[in-house]
C-alpha cells in the first residue's frame, strides 16, 4: 500500500477522539449562548460561484481560493469565508424584509495559504451575522456578544481591539490619495509595517503633512484618550464622524459592562475591503493570530440586490481550541465506561444488554466488551 495515502494534504487535519470531543463540547457552549440572544441557525453551501468571492466583493485574493469547475464550466469556490455567503442568503431570502435579522451559522472555510505559513487551510468557523440594523446599540451587542462568547468557554485573559474603517478612509481622501495608493497604505498599516508605509507615501508624493499624519495612525491605539488624539489629526466630517461613532459605541459597551475587554485601535484594518465602519478582532495569549474577527458591512448585500446595513464576525474554533489548551481551561467530556460480557457464558451477554440499556437512558455512555476465552478484555 501505498503510505502516502495515510496523510493528509499540508494545512489539512484528522481531529477525533477526546479533542473532538472537547470541540463539540465547545461548539454547543457557544451555540447556546448565541441562541439566547436570539440568532437563527443558517447553513449555506460549502462551494458557490467564484462571483460570491470575487475582487470587486473585496475578500480574499483570487490566488488564495480553492477554484474547481462543474460540468457546465461555471468556475466554483470552497468558501474562504461566510460573510458574502450570508449576504448572498439574505438577498434571496428577505429581499423585502425591513426588522432586523439574526443568522448564526457553523461550518469549515478553506483558504489556499502558502505551506510556508504554517497556517491551517481548513478551519471551522462560528458566527453571527445581523442584518438590517445599523444602529451603534447593534455594534455594541456584536462586541458584547464576542465578550461573553469567550467567557463562556471559560477564557479571562483576552482582549478585543477596535477599529473605524470610515476614519482612515476619510483620512485618505482628505490626503487626496488614489484608490491604488489607499489600498497599499491599508496593507503596510494593517501589517504594523511602519518603514513600509513611510517607503510607500515618500514614493507616490504625498505632502508631508498629511505623511505624518496618516503615519501616525499606527499608534492610535489602546485607550480613549487616543480617540481624542485622533480626532484632534483631521478636519474631514468622514473620519470625524467615525470617531463619534466610537465614542458612542463606548457608552453603549459601559452598560454591558464589557469596556474592561476593549481598547481602541485605529490602525488596524482588516484584509476583507467590504468592512464600512467598526471592525474588531479578539486576541489572547498562547494564540499569534486573532481568534475572533468582525465588522460591518453596510455596503455588501447591495452587491446582491438588497440595499441593507449589517455587522457581524467570526470565532475561528481551532485557534479558540489552541488557545483553551494552552490556558488549560478546556471543557470537561462525558467518560466512555466499559461494561463486559462473557460469551462463553448462556445469558451473560443479555444481562450485560440490559444494563448497558439502563444506564445509556440515564445518559451514561457505555461500550459493551466481550471478554476473551482467557477472561481478559
Amino acid at each position: 500500500m501505498n503510505q502516502r495515502l495515510l496523510h493528509t494534504p499540508e494545512g489539512v487535519r484528522d481531529i477525533y477522539g477526546k479533542e473532538y470531543a472537547k470541540k463539540l463540547a465547545v461548539e454547543n457552549q457557544l451555540h447556546e449562548l448565541i441562541a439566547g440572544y436570539g440568532y437563527e441557525d443558517i447553513q449555506t453551501p460549502t462551494f458557490e460561484y467564484f462571483d460570491i468571492f470575487s475582487k470587486e466583493i473585496g475578500t480574499i485574493p483570487s490566488k488564495e481560493l480553492y477554484k474547481f469547475f462543474d460540468k457546465e464550466g461555471n468556475t466554483l469556490v470552497l468558501r474562504p469565508d461566510f460573510t458574502p455567503s450570508m449576504a448572498r442568503c439574505a438577498a434571496k431570502y428577505f429581499m423585502e424584509e425591513k426588522h432586523p435579522i439574526r443568522f448564526t451559522y457553523k461550518g469549515n472555510t478553506y483558504t489556499n495559504t502558502s505551506n510556508l505559513q504554517g497556517k491551517l487551510k481548513e478551519v471551522t468557523q462560528m458566527g453571527v451575522e445581523l442584518i438590517n440594523d445599523p444602529s451603534v446599540e447593534a455594534d455594541a451587542e456584536m462586541i458584547a456578544l464576542v465578550v461573553e462568547s469567550l467567557k463562556s468557554v471559560g477564557l479571562r485573559e483576552f482582549q478585543v481591539s477596535i477599529g473605524q474603517v470610515e476614519y482612515f478612509k476619510g483620512l485618505c481622501q482628505e490626503a487626496g490619495l488614489d484608490e491604488e495608493t489607499e489600498m497599499d497604505l491599508r496593507a503596510c498599516i494593517s501589517g504594523k509595517n511602519f518603514f513600509a508605509a513611510q517607503e510607500l507615501l515618500r514614493d507616490r508624493k504625498v505632502s508631508d503633512p498629511y505623511r505624518e499624519v496618516l503615519l501616525k495612525v499606527a499608534d492610535l491605539f489602546n485607550s480613549m484618550t487616543s480617540l481624542n488624539d485622533a480626532k484632534k489629526l483631521v478636519h474631514n466630517e468622514r473620519s470625524l464622524a467615525a470617531i463619534e461613532r466610537l465614542e458612542k459605541l463606548d457608552a453603549v459597551l459601559k452598560l454591558y459592562g464589557v469596556d474592561a475587554y476593549v481598547s481602541y485601535d485605529l490602525g488596524m484594518l482588516s484584509k476583507y475591503n467590504y468592512y464600512t465602519g467598526v471592525i474588531f478582532k479578539a486576541y489572547t495569549f498562547g494564540v499569534g493570530n486573532a481568534i475572533i474577527t468582525g465588522g460591518r458591512y453596510n455596503t455588501l448585500l447591495s452587491r446582491f440586490g438588497k440595499d441593507a446595513p449589517a455587522i457581524g464576525f467570526a470565532i475561528v474554533i481551532d485557534d479558540l481550541m489552541e488557545a483553551m489548551s494552552r490556558q488549560k481551561s478546556e471543557p470537561e467530556t462525558p467518560q466512555i465506561e466499559a461494561l463486559t460480557y462473557d460469551p462463553e457464558i448462556p445469558g451473560d451477554f443479555e444481562k450485560a444488554l440490559l444494563l448497558a440499556r439502563s444506564l445509556r437512558e440515564q445518559g451514561k455512555r457505555i461500550s459493551l466488551l466481550a471478554k476473551g476465552k482467557d477472561g481478559k478484555e
